[in-house]
């Protein structure tokens, strides 16, 4: 297992994170345990999650996730575990934050009450990584980054770290820390896969000049890239199945992720990983690692038997040839998921 810093942080983790949204929902507590203690038991330091999973956001179990995690993380020697949470910004396209009745604009009173009740739930006194989970681009720079730069300085966040970010707010953001002398952005949480490579185009300059570290987020697009939405299979339990019966922004997501153009890029990748004798899962993970601006690919699985084709990555670099073929995909088939 490899070790990579975060931005220019002290801490290092491994290159892989393990992600947390379906505990408490999609898979019970005794199967997160299991999940859990396998990537442990396999090199990996680094598990993310967030005071709203689980997912799909609903106020009959937000908070679970972090409860299961905190309980779990007691089983193992603290300083051992690199901990990353989420406070909830102001609801965006795809869902509405289940938070403090759907108002978590980030002001000052919105984060120091999440962070006192993710620490609760996560059963410890700080959190390695605390992050933004959506930006709040009407807020003042200047008072979201002052608040954040609390936390660290009174020791319940170690560094900080936002998601689904934009260039411009990242830039916003690292500028009004350099102003007031404060805590920067370390890490940046964002959607990046074969299917999704919009991260390229600006944020892989920007985290390449300011030092800042990309943790992408569904490496396998959502599941697609395992290839289980090919030939229009809709497998029972799955998130965009379920996504795509729905109305609204679940089913826009769905049909964001599961559309013609995707499914016939990942035809493609399949037949790519094939070739070179790897499970897909394996070979989109290994190439969300093989990045210079990324710090460690998070995961996210549902259940035990999902985890081994994911650890089959720590150690693999996928060669020219491989990747040269995934490439010609994705200039041949661009931005299949718009």
């Amino acid at each position: 297992m490899q070790s990579r810093r975060l931005g220019k942080s002290a801490i290092h983790v491994s290159d892989i994170c393990m992600g947390t949204m379906t505990f408490g929902s999609q898979t019970d507590e005794a199967e997160a345990f299991r999940v859990l203690d396998r990537c442990f038991d396999a090199g990996i330091n680094f598990y993310d999650t967030a005071e709203g999973y689980p997912v799909p956001p609903d106020t009959k179990w937000v908070g679970r996730t972090e409860e299961i995690v905190g309980r779990w993380m007691k089983t193992k020697p603290r300083d051992a575990i690199i901990m990353a949470t989420k406070v909830s910004g102001p609801s965006h396209v795809w869902f509405k934050s289940p938070c403090r009745g759907g108002m978590t604009a980030l002001d000052r009173k919105n984060i120091m009450q999440a962070i006192d009740d993710s620490l609760t739930r996560l059963q410890t006194d700080y959190v390695d990584l605390y992050q933004t989970h959506w930006p709040d681009h009407d807020a003042p720079y200047d008072e979201i980054m002052d608040a954040l730069d609390e936390l660290v300085r009174v020791g319940k966040v170690r560094i900080l770290g936002c998601s689904n970010e934009t260039s411009w707010g990242l830039m916003k953001s690292l500028a009004a820390s350099e102003k007031l002398g404060v805590a920067r952005y370390h890490t940046i949480q964002n959607n990046f896969s074969l299917n999704n490579r919009r991260f390229e185009d600006e944020l892989a300059q920007v985290c390449r000049q300011e030092g800042v570290s990309l943790i992408p987020y569904s490496p396998l697009a959502g599941g697609v890239l395992s290839g289980k939405y090919q030939g229009g299979a809709t497998p029972e339990g799955a998130r965009f199945s379920r996504y795509l019966k729905m109305e609204g922004r679940q089913a826009a997501m769905g049909r964001r992720f599961v559309n013609e153009r995707s499914l016939a890029a990942t035809e493609r990748y399949l037949k790519i990983a094939e070739e070179a004798g790897l499970h897909p899962v394996t070979m989109a993970t290994a190439w969300s690692k093989q990045h210079d601006f990324v710090a460690s690919t998070i995961v996210g699985v549902s259940a035990d038997d999902q985890v081994q084709p994911i650890l089959d990555a720590m150690e693999l670099v996928l060669d020219d040839e491989v990747m040269k073929a995934l490439h010609k995909v994705s200039r041949d088939i661009l931005y299949p998921m718009g």
